[in-house]
């Protein structure tokens, strides 16, 4: 029998938009989450923009989502080091994104004696800020990255991404990252206590099955696997998990909200 959806996850690139325009449906879909007052978050591993920029973005797409509907993989990992250790400090590698939740958390952002070195996504990455962070995790500093993506898509093709950046930290100091984003279930659990909901009767749509699906297989929720995005219906069958649902796009799951 299938269980009651109360509650929605969504990832948003491949799922919402792709390379900047709406996926046909997703603003149906939206729509009808907020018409129904179904509680929901899009989730992101992307940790470069706030909550707010990527609101804009979407709004120029035309999606109309409220900024307090999107968590990101630098909120969750900001949640994660609060839990972890309250008042804390971070030498931080990253974009506004997780700067701002990191300092909204109540962090300190430092490069003298960090409790954490915090790795995000940049587009700018720094010889001279990478070298130090291999020496501040060899002088024992916690090694943190938002998210375990080694690359993110691009116009012009695949861009290196955090996990890319994290494997060279690791060969350099012999210290493994802790990844806070998807697929760690994490990142799911985070949101979940955002929304208050309950695993049982939460769902999880998304296009990849190594990130999104088996996320939300290891947090317990119901998963919807779009086909607009990285996996195609045939690549399915290579992994040892199955999304609960094969669906072409959103625009399929309006009806359903």
């Amino acid at each position: 029998m299938t269980r009651e959806i109360r509650a929605w996850l969504s990832d948003m690139d491949g799922v919402l938009v792709h390379e900047g325009i709406a996926v046909p449906g997703a603003a149906e879909f939206v729509r009808a989450l907020r018409d129904a007052e179904r509680p929901f978050l899009v989730l992101t591993n992307n940790s470069i923009f706030t909550p707010r920029d990527l609101r804009a973005r979407l709004a120029t797409s035309g999606i109309d989502l409220p900024e307090g509907a999107i968590w990101t993989s630098a909120l969750a990992t900001a949640r994660f080091l609060v839990d972890q250790m309250p008042t804390g400090s971070a030498y931080v590698i990253g974009e506004a994104g997780l700067t701002t939740a990191l300092y909204e958390a109540g962090y300190t952002l430092t490069a003298a004696e960090p409790d954490f070195v915090v790795l995000g996504e940049t587009r700018t990455y720094s010889f001279e800020a990478i070298t130090k962070a291999i020496r501040l995790i060899q002088g024992g500093a916690r090694f943190i990255c938002t998210n375990p993506d080694v690359t993110g898509p691009s116009i012009e093709g695949d861009l290196p991404a955090t996990g890319a950046v994290a494997a060279m930290v690791q060969a350099a100091t012999g210290r493994q990252p802790y990844f806070v984003g998807k697929p760690n279930p994490i990142m799911m659990r985070t949101a979940l206590n955002r929304l208050g909901a309950h695993s049982e009767t939460t769902a999880m749509v998304g296009d990849r099955m190594d990130t999104d699906v088996v996320a939300g297989i290891e947090a317990g929720l119901r998963t919807y696997l779009v086909l607009t995005g990285s996996t195609r219906r045939e690549e399915v069958e290579r992994f040892p998990f199955r999304p609960s649902e094969i669906v072409e796009s959103v625009a399929d799951l309006v009806e359903r909200v």
